[in-house]
């Protein structure tokens, strides 16, 4: 069993077929922790509406969730822009798991992190409504690739690779976006006076670091199998979890190179009211 000071997992989207349960179930059967925070898409409702696929391992991911709680960790969910529904609830508690608009996390060596979805900056990095048509529909179409490729490899006794995550990474476009939206909670964090920013949404794990903070993206179980964990020492790693699980990527010590020697790119488009709205008190 590893052991976690807090661990973080978004973008599940439960009840829909790109879903990757198995690993999840397998993650959360392997791996404890103080405080499991759920960050926003863990149930997609949007798919839902199109089409109902919950089989019994989306059903076992639920039920361990209601578990993990029952059994004494926190467990807290920041609903999504897939879960969106959930957020009416925002405040309350059910079955033992804390849902909030967004939650602050403070880590063991004391820094201070904004916790939430990260939908919340499609108005400041997203595309024309031409652009993202297309763009939902063709990574849909990505999505139902990698599932028929993963299966093939399966058949072949290959371990799971995510051809839809190395697709995007060859296209500028996309990583012209991720990194805007890097930027983005970057400066929302360092504006709020907080250490860092934790999110999901964007389906893509990673760190980034400025002189000022970090941006954590704990990633996806649809097309890339990972989570964000904080060691017993405040340290933060991000795991891969399939057939060979492992560290992925570890917190980076110093800055990114475009924020050296005095430089930093910073998102000058958030306004002082969408600033506030994120670092309001949460509920």
């Amino acid at each position: 069993m590893h052991q976690y000071r807090s661990v973080f997992i978004s973008d599940v989207h439960l009840g829909s077929a790109d879903c990757q349960a198995d690993y999840l179930l397998d993650f959360l059967d392997n791996v404890s922790c103080e405080t499991l925070y759920l960050v926003g898409d863990i149930v997609d409702l949007i798919a839902m509406q199109r089409r109902v696929h919950f089989p019994e391992s989306h059903q076992a991911v639920v039920r361990r969730f209601m578990a993990i709680a029952a059994a004494g960790t926190r467990v807290v969910y920041v609903p999504g822009n897939h879960d969106e529904f959930l957020r009416h609830f925002c405040g309350q508690t059910l079955a033992g798991i804390e849902l909030k608009q967004k939650a602050i996390h403070t880590t063991a060596d004391g820094r201070r992190f904004v916790v939430c979805h990260g939908d919340q900056f499609d108005q400041v990095v997203r595309c024309s409504p031409l652009m993202l048509l297309v763009g939902d529909r063709a990574h849909g179409l990505l999505l139902r690739l990698n599932r028929w490729f993963n299966a093939w490899r399966r058949l072949r006794r290959k371990p799971y690779w995510s051809l839809a995550a190395w697709v995007k990474s060859r296209i500028g476009k996309a990583r012209s976006f991720i990194r805007r939206f890097e930027l983005a909670a970057l400066t929302a964090a360092e504006r709020g006076h907080y250490d860092g920013f934790i999110c999901g949404h964007i389906h893509s794990a990673g760190f980034l670091r400025s002189q000022e903070g970090l941006y954590c993206n704990d990633g996806d179980w649809v097309e890339h199998c990972t989570a964000l964990v904080e060691r017993h020492d405040g340290k933060l790693d991000i795991l891969h979890w399939s057939e060979q699980p492992g560290i992925l990527a570890s917190e980076p010590a110093q800055p990114a190179p475009e924020f050296s020697g005095g430089q930093r790119p910073v998102i000058d488009v958030l306004s002082p009211a969408f600033i506030e709205s994120i670092n309001a008190t949460p509920k």
